[in-house]
């Protein structure tokens, strides 16, 4: 009875570890990596990057086996549950999403901080990572 307490913990504990919200934070990019654009060049790259951002979040991944299982087995001593926790390969390419949501981000960002101590038109009216609208 104390074993499977201790498995019901455990599962709970696993599955509480797996919520994510959703949000990806950008990564920081120096602004100064795009000092020498114009603005014409920034903006190109800023519609670049969003469309890549676009093709990012628009992938599938596909399914994994994850989950749960919880059995019984038997050996000398007696009859014992059992939890196996399948983790997948989605879950590795869900956070490769995330890094490269994350790069995307980070570069977009600082495109635009460039672009507006550029004085660029087009990057006055875009907002950034934070900031409040």
């Amino acid at each position: 009875m104390k074993a499977l307490f201790i498995a019901g913990i455990a599962a709970t504990t696993v599955l509480a570890g797996c919520a994510t919200t959703g949000q990806v934070a950008p990564q920081y990019v120096n602004p100064t990596t795009y000092q020498n654009y114009d603005c014409n060049t920034l903006q190109s790259e800023v519609t670049r990057v969003t469309k890549l951002v676009e093709q990012t979040q628009n992938q599938q991944i596909g399914l994994s086996s994850t989950g749960v299982g919880i059995g019984i087995t038997g050996g000398r001593h007696g009859i014992y549950p059992t939890i196996s926790l399948g983790m997948g390969s989605g879950s590795s390419q869900r956070a490769t999403k995330q890094n490269t949501l994350s790069r995307l981000y980070g570069e977009h960002d600082a495109m635009i901080v460039t672009a507006r101590q550029k004085g660029c038109a087009f990057a006055q009216d875009i907002k950034i990572y934070g900031e409040n609208p």
